[in-house]
């Protein structure tokens, strides 16, 4: 029997079950963890920011290596991402996006304090090399043919298995940027409850969030671009895994979804293996096509575990991947809405009523209809404005009940604000954007560059 490595292989899907199990934690132990992306470009031509050349991607991760002592991650000789000492790591996206993976934080002042040394270091770096960030959801004036791939094995295969499954992939991997939250679970029926409501209640994170109206240099009839891109990415991988609202639903439902899912690719050292599209159920009997006799390790199933990308994601934590990238402090209230709904029992009691009686078929159209109409589309027959109202209202007292202060003796609540100003204004980042476009702007797409850089 041939095996990955020296570890115990994977042959059994109990194995995987357990896997999940183990991974929950106790309520004292939860820790937030925060991911953020945001586009580079050139001052001046507002230029995507290609890995090569005195002004590329390669040269502001080394500067940000040896200016701030990070470690570098190395792929056949590319530096491809940093791991830092308080246990975040900078990567890469397919386009260039620089993403934040923040280290497991106890509360939201950590995790937006970790945040705001990050962009600052950043701002530093990237004034260095004449380069800017953008904050917003989706590449709102350069096409997928003016952005450059970068040098990641992975994104090979995806790059061209993307396009046999739907016609928005390659636009999902190299022209769109999110802002995520991955929190804990206690045990299944924690985790049940949690994945649940948070699936049922994405709709409405994508609606406040809506932040990318903009496609081509010019409107795209949407509020979130970024949401649209992964309706046509692959029905294999994404979407509202309708099962979640089973009554059956737990650790075991979600080990079968993922191992439905087609591979992507084996990760062999500093290679990736293309094998996409097969069975990891083949890979645990023995009979990947190619690699037969060889039995997937528990590397092999986590690597496969990030290549489904419903809108929530278990992975030994939860992921909340609804919300297009923005604003310093929209990174902030993206945690800060979660954490206030799911980390205090009171507020999940609260939020799990008010998705009561939703439907998948529900979630998966209400998560259409935000991605063109933001707060002004409907969920089963309820406005999405008035249900953001009320889920603000309960993340809100989550905080409260947290009562985690700062310095200041400020509570968690703080960092809902850009969320309660899009609530009582009725307008996301979007709206005012296309009131911008039509108006101070002049149809010049090119000041969104100037006003919503970092």
């Amino acid at each position: 029997m041939k095996e990955h490595g020296t570890a115990q292989p994977v042959t059994d899907r109990a194995q995987l079950i357990e896997w999940f199990a183990e991974k929950g934690k106790p309520k004292s132990a939860w820790r937030i963890g925060t991911e953020h992306e945001k586009f580079l470009f050139h001052k001046g031509s507002f230029k995507p920011v290609a890995y090569e050349g005195a002004q590329g991607v390669g040269e502001l991760l080394r500067l940000l290596k040896e200016q701030h002592d990070m470690q570098p991650i190395i792929e056949k000789g590319y530096i491809i991402g940093l791991k830092s000492d308080d246990g975040g790591s900078i990567t890469l996206e397919p386009g260039g996006q620089f993403e934040l993976s923040g280290a497991p934080l106890a509360s939201l002042h950590e995790t937006c304090s970790e945040t705001g040394s990050h962009l600052r270091q950043m701002r530093d770096i990237t004034q260095q090399l004449d380069l800017c960030m953008l904050g917003v959801g989706f590449q709102p004036l350069w096409q997928r043919d003016d952005i450059s791939w970068m040098p990641k094995g992975r994104y090979k295969i995806m790059r061209e298995y993307m396009p046999k499954r739907g016609k928005l992939g390659l636009d999902m991997m190299l022209r769109s940027c999110t802002v995520q939250v991955n929190l804990d679970y206690e045990d299944e029926r924690d985790m049940v409850r949690k994945f649940r409501t948070s699936l049922g209640l994405q709709p409405i994170a994508t609606a406040l969030f809506a932040n990318s109206p903009f496609k081509d240099g010019q409107p795209s009839g949407l509020k979130s671009t970024r949401a649209e891109a992964w309706t046509d990415t692959d029905p294999d991988r994404c979407g509202v895994p309708g099962f979640v609202f089973d009554d059956d639903f737990g650790y075991a439902r979600w080990v079968d979804y993922i191992l439905d899912v087609p591979m992507y690719f084996l990760h062999r050292g500093e290679d990736y293996l293309d094998v996409s599209g097969l069975s990891f159920k083949d890979f645990m009997a023995g009979k990947l096509p190619g690699f037969e006799g060889e039995y997937p390790s528990m590397a092999d199933f986590e690597d496969h575990v990030t290549t489904a990308f419903p809108e929530v994601r278990l992975k030994g934590y939860l992921e909340m991947r609804g919300a297009d990238g923005g604003s310093w402090g929209n990174i902030c209230a993206l945690p800060a809405l979660w954490v206030g709904l799911l980390y205090d029992e009171e507020a999940l009691d609260a939020a799990e009523a008010l998705i009561k009686g939703i439907k998948a078929s529900d979630v998966e159209a209400a998560r259409m209809a935000v991605a063109k109409d933001g707060l002004q589309a409907e969920m089963a027959g309820r406005s999405v404005h008035k249900l953001a109202h009320e889920v603000l209202e309960i993340a809100e007292a989550g905080l409260k009940s947290r009562n985690l202060l700062d310095s200041k003796g400020e509570d968690e609540t703080k960092y809902l604000a850009p969320l309660q100003e899009i609530v009582k204004s009725g307008k996301t980042y979007a709206d005012i954007m296309l009131e911008k476009y039509h108006g101070a702007w002049d149809g010049d797409i090119t000041h969104i560059f100037k006003e919503y850089h970092y």
